[in-house]
C-alpha cells in the first residue's frame, strides 16, 4: 500500500482529529501547519479514494487465496480484518469532507466582541470566506383608521467575511430594505452598508478595529437579528434617542480586561446637526457616506457579566463629540457638542428573559439650531425600556427544543425633553408604548412573532398597532 503523504494526514487531523484514522499510523506531521487550499484538498481525497480502491482489491485477493496460501508480504487474518475496518473509517471521512465543500458543518451561534450571532460567524472560520445573514417580514394592522395596513419585507441581510488568517479578519453586513431600491427613494427601499471592517487580533487584553463600525451603545444597534430580539419591530427608545443601526467611519480598540468585562471604544466621525430635528437625532446619522468629517467624536462601551452570576449582563455606553461639522446656524458657526449616555441590564435564567434599558442626551447650541431649523430642537432628550419574557414550552412539551415565549415591554421617551429657551415643548414627542407578544422558535434560527403595541402621547392620540411576522437568521 502506497503510504499517505505528510499534507494528507495533516489534512485528516486539522479537519477531525479523529482517533481511529491516526491509528493508520500514516507519518508524523505538522499538525499546526495551515489547511490545504480547496484544490489541494480535492487532490488528496482523490488519492484516498485510490487508496481505497487499492486496499479493496487486495483484500479480495486474500480472500480468493486464502490467509494459508498468500505470500508473506500478505496480511494475517486479524490483520487483514483490522485493515478493513480502518480503510472504511478512512472512507467515511473522505464522504465527510466531500460534503463539507457543499454544505458546512453547524456552525456555533454565539456573540463575539459585540457583533450579534449571525455577524459573529466570520470568527468561527478557521480560514476563508464567511457568509452568514438575517431577514424579516411582517404584517401591521393599525387597529383605528389612522394610517394605512400594511405588509412589508424590512430587511434582508447579507454578511459576508474573510478570515486572511487567526490575527486579520474581514467582516462586512449588506442590507437591502423593504425589498426595492425604489428608484432612489429612501422610503421605498435602499440599499446600505451596515458595516465593513478589519480586525487586528494582538491578545484579549487589547485588538484594533477600523472601518464602518457600528457605535456600540444599547442592545440593539450591534446585536439586532431579528431572533435575538422580543417583537417585531425594534424598542423605539433604541430607534429615537440611541439612533440604531448607527455606524460610522472610525477606529478603535477592543478586548477583554478582566474574566467577563469587556470594552470596546472609537473614535469616529461625528454627527451632522444640520439634519437633527425634533423627532430626535437619528437623521444625523452620517453612516459611512462621503461623511463630513470636520468634528469627530468619541464613542465607548463597558459590559460586565460574572462567572458569580450565570446570565447577568450589567453594562454602559456613551458618545461624545461635536455635531456642527463648520456649518453655519443663523449667520455663524457652532460646535453643537452632543452627549449620549446610556445604561443597561439584563438577566437570564432558564426560561426566564428580563431586560431594561435607559438613555439620556443633550444637545449644545440647541437654541441656535432650533432657529435656523425653524423648530423646536430639544435641548435634552431621553428614554427608557424594560420587558420581561418567559419561555413556556417546557412546561408544555417537557424535553422540547422549541421556544414559545410570551413577553411585555414598556418603554417612555421623550425626544424634547427639555426645550431650549424661547421655545416651545411640543408634547407630541412625549411617548409611551404599552406592549405584549408572543414568540415561537421551532429552531434558533427561525422566529415567528405576533405582538401588539398600544402607543400615547402627550399630545396628539397615536394609532395602536398589532404586527404578525417572522424573522430568519443562518
Amino acid at each position: 500500500m502506497k503510504p499517505m503523504g505528510k499534507q494528507e494526514v495533516r489534512w485528516i487531523r486539522y479537519v477531525k482529529g479523529s482517533a481511529s484514522i491516526l491509528a493508520l499510523g500514516l507519518g508524523g506531521a505538522n499538525v499546526h501547519a495551515a489547511p490545504p487550499t480547496q484544490e489541494e484538498m480535492w487532490k488528496i481525497i482523490q488519492q484516498q479514494q485510490r487508496t481505497i480502491e487499492e486496499l479493496k482489491a487486495r483484500l479480495d485477493k486474500t480472500e480468493a487465496k486464502g490467509v494459508a496460501e498468500a505470500p508473506k508480504a500478505v496480511p494475517q487474518k486479524e490483520q487483514v480484518q483490522e485493515l478493513d475496518r480502518k480503510t472504511g473509517v478512512l472512507a467515511e471521512e473522505v464522504e465527510k469532507l466531500k460534503t463539507q465543500l457543499a454544505i458546512p458543518e453547524q456552525p456555533e451561534y454565539k456573540v463575539r466582541y459585540g457583533l450579534g450571532p449571525a455577524a459573529s460567524k466570520v470568527y468561527g472560520m478557521d480560514q476563508g470566506v464567511s457568509l452568514a445573514g438575517y431577514g424579516n417580514a411582517f404584517y401591521q394592522n393599525k387597529v383605528s383608521d389612522d394610517g394605512d395596513d400594511q405588509a412589508d419585507l424590512e430587511r434582508l441581510v447579507v454578511y459576508l467575511g474573510y478570515k486572511f488568517n487567526e490575527y486579520l479578519i474581514l467582516n462586512s453586513e449588506i442590507e437591502y430594505e423593504h425589498a426595492t431600491t425604489g428608484e432612489g427613494d429612501e422610503e421605498k427601499g435602499e440599499v446600505s452598508v451596515e458595516f465593513a471592517y478589519l480586525d487586528f487580533f494582538f491578545n484579549p487584553l487589547v485588538n484594533a478595529r477600523a472601518g464602518l463600525v457600528l457605535t456600540p451603545m444599547g442592545f440593539i444597534n450591534e446585536i439586532h437579528e431579528p431572533p435575538t430580539f422580543h417583537g417585531n419591530q425594534r424598542p423605539e427608545v433604541e430607534r429615537r434617542i440611541i439612533p440604531s443601526t448607527w455606524r460610522e467611519i472610525g477606529v478603535g480598540l477592543f478586548g477583554e480586561i478582566l474574566p467577563g468585562l469587556q470594552y470596546r471604544m472609537y473614535g469616529i466621525n461625528g454627527l451632522k446637526a444640520e439634519e437633527f430635528e425634533s423627532d430626535g437625532i437619528r437623521e444625523g446619522r452620517q453612516g459611512g457616506s462621503q461623511a463630513i468629517a470636520e468634528d469627530l467624536a468619541f464613542t465607548g462601551r463597558l459590559d460586565y457579566s460574572p462567572e458569580f452570576v450565570p446570565g447577568l449582563l450589567i453594562g454602559a455606553s456613551t458618545f461624545l463629540g461635536n455635531s456642527g461639522q463648520e456649518a453655519t446656524f443663523e449667520g455663524r458657526k457652532a460646535d453643537v457638542f452632543t452627549q449620549l449616555y446610556e445604561g443597561h441590564i439584563q438577566y437570564r435564567y432558564k426560561g426566564l428573559e428580563l431586560r431594561a434599558l435607559g438613555a439620556w442626551g443633550h444637545i449644545g447650541d440647541a437654541k441656535l439650531l432650533s432657529q435656523a431649523k425653524g423648530e423646536t430642537i430639544g435641548k435634552s432628550n431621553y428614554g427608557w425600556y424594560a420587558e420581561i419574557a418567559y419561555d413556556v414550552m417546557p412546561l408544555i412539551w417537557p424535553g422540547t427544543t422549541h421556544y414559545l415565549a410570551p413577553f411585555f415591554r414598556y418603554e417612555q421617551f421623550d425626544t424634547i425633553a427639555e426645550a431650549p429657551a424661547g421655545f416651545a415643548d411640543d408634547p407630541d414627542f412625549d411617548r409611551e408604548i404599552f406592549q405584549v407578544g408572543l414568540d415561537y422558535k421551532p429552531i434558533p434560527n427561525v422566529v415567528i412573532k405576533a405582538d401588539y403595541r398600544n402607543w400615547d402621547s402627550e399630545g396628539t392620540d397615536l394609532p395602536d398597532e398589532f404586527n404578525l411576522g417572522l424573522g430568519f437568521m443562518f
